[in-house]
């Protein structure tokens, strides 16, 4: 405070202006500045926005996640079907080191492995941020997972199962 008062007084005294009274008018304005800039940063909208901004990136992380996950389902699952359809037609042969079926299986668990494991950090990371950020929404980011993880389930019973 002392360096500005200091500072806006030589500049004022070097251009030959009136010092004693654009001084205080200066330093008033540039205090309230410095302040109002202050309770920007550390005040408790800020706060709050960061946060919320916090929030919202983990939604977005899950939601990669999500859509690297049915990615990994659906084609694992594709891969399953194409060469289960096509051994009914007589048209693969089965003796390589993995079959279609075992290649489908893998990329469908893997799948679901990603997903796992992307919900429990997300759930963990909204945990924390739930200490200092009350009143948060619910995930639809981790609903939706659940539902693609239950689908999942399914396409990894259906392609165990079905021969």
């Amino acid at each position: 405070m002392k360096s500005l008062q200091v500072n806006v007084r030589r500049t004022f005294d070097s251009y030959g202006k009136d010092a004693q009274g654009a001084d205080i008018t200066i330093l008033r304005m540039a205090c309230m500045a410095n302040e109002t800039m202050e309770k920007a940063r550390t005040g408790p909208a800020a706060s709050w926005t960061a946060l919320e901004g916090t929030r919202l990136a983990y939604e977005r992380t899950l939601m990669a996640w999500v859509r690297t996950a049915v990615s990994l389902i659906s084609f694992g699952f594709t891969i399953y079907k194409f060469f289960q359809y096509m051994q009914e037609r007589g048209g693969a042969q089965v003796g390589h080191i993995i079959t279609p079926r075992g290649l489908g299986m893998f990329m469908i668990g893997t799948g679901l492995f990603t997903l796992l494991a992307a919900t429990l950090e997300h759930w963990r990371s909204r945990k924390r941020l739930h200490q200092q950020l009350t009143g948060m929404q619910v995930s639809l980011a981790a609903a939706l997972a659940v539902l693609i993880s239950s689908l999942g389930i399914l396409a990894l019973i259906a392609a165990l199962f079905k021969q």
